[in-house]
């Protein structure tokens, strides 16, 4: 069965508590599907912010919140074991209640390159990596005996007895990915594939083809695999450039940080938008020099269209939630960003999800 249409938020954990978990009920009412929670990195303190756990927030969020689905998007299976990451999933899934968490793993380069694993992909291992950490989470999840011995982790665990209080229903187990053997393994084994920010529609496409030969290895149906797309947004109600603003300080901090800590992984990203590293550099030595608001006074109009944001009017971001649609995106994740947070989900909740909800 097809997966339905969904528009939820990129919440990143490097904001106070308080407001990421204000604006997680802010999501609530105004009728978001779901909040990904993207682990930030230390690397942040250089931009005046810190960063949070995303497992432990998630599990807060969840309380929280009714409605809401709450979703790693992402953890690293590099920096904790599965069986950990299970045992952290189950708190989450316990306080979200049935249908409402989302695991999301993602390679993280940052974060390997941390643990003193760098290297070639023969070296890092990040397919078994991934690999074995989703069939290790779902085997425990699921509660039956399970064993297994992976390329890199292993799993001996006894059965779930009947009279042990946890959870029973399934947790959707979600692969993140840039390189085209990563998206493939998504569209084998995993219930959804996110891709990263700056995801353009034409990026769409090229997941949506590795997905489907994902897929086709396991003899599953393409159309069973959630397609989570990161793409930068903001939104004001009357004013087009006000409404860009948002997308433009994000669009900086994201544009940088391919520059400074994800060189290689990020190519193909930056060619489906049309985008070469020459352009960028000057935005990412601004981030160094000056900060987000540098950067994002580097961010052209030229370049902002270039990343194909959901921002701008209402009328702007319904126009482009139905193209990324169109292209094969089934998860809008909106990187929200910019003044009046609060303001700007409510906008998207009364203005912009009813036009899909109608559909």
């Amino acid at each position: 069965m097809a997966v339905p249409f969904r528009i939820g938020v990129m919440q990143l954990t490097m904001e106070p508590l308080d407001e990421m978990l204000a604006s997680a009920r802010a999501m609530d009412e105004a009728g978001m599907d779901t909040v990904w929670l993207a682990e930030a990195y230390p690397w942040w303190r250089k931009h005046q912010m810190e960063a949070r756990g995303s497992t432990v927030v998630s599990a807060l969020m969840a309380r929280e919140t009714k409605n809401l689905t709450i979703a790693w998007g992402i953890i690293s299976p590099y920096t904790r074991h599965p069986v950990q990451v299970a045992m952290d999933a189950r708190v989450v899934q316990e306080a979200a209640g049935p249908g409402r968490f989302i695991v999301g793993f993602g390679t993280s380069k940052i974060f390997l390159n941390n643990t003193k694993q760098g290297g070639p992909p023969k070296v890092t291992k990040p397919l078994a990596h991934m690999r074995d950490s989703v069939e290790i989470v779902r085997g425990i999840l699921g509660g039956e005996r399970f064993e297994y011995d992976g390329k890199v982790f292993s799993a001996d665990i006894p059965a779930l007895s009947d009279e042990a209080h946890a959870p029973r229903w399934e947790v959707p187990v979600y692969v993140a990915g840039t390189a085209p053997m990563m998206q493939q393994i998504g569209g084998e084994i995993g219930d959804g594939l996110l891709t990263p920010s700056i995801t353009t529609p034409d990026y769409v496409r090229y997941t949506a083809g590795n997905i489907r030969e994902g897929a086709t290895k396991s003899g599953r149906d393409p159309g069973d695999v959630d397609l989570g797309c990161t793409i930068l947004a903001s939104i004001h109600a009357t004013d087009r450039a006000a409404g860009r603003d948002g997308a433009r300080e994000i669009g900086g901090m994201y544009l940088a940080n391919k520059v400074q800590n994800i060189q290689g992984s990020a190519d193909v990203l930056l060619e489906s938008a049309g985008i070469d590293q020459e352009e960028i550099i000057p935005v990412a030595e601004a981030m160094e020099r000056g900060g987000r608001l540098a950067a994002k006074a580097l961010v052209t109009d030229s370049l902002l269209d270039k990343c194909r944001p959901i921002a701008g009017t209402p009328s702007d971001c319904i126009e482009a939630i139905e193209e990324y649609r169109d292209a094969g995106c089934t998860h809008i994740m909106l990187e929200l960003w910019g003044e009046d947070r609060l303001e700007q989900i409510r906008l998207f909740g009364e203005k912009v999800l009813p036009h899909f909800r109608d559909a």
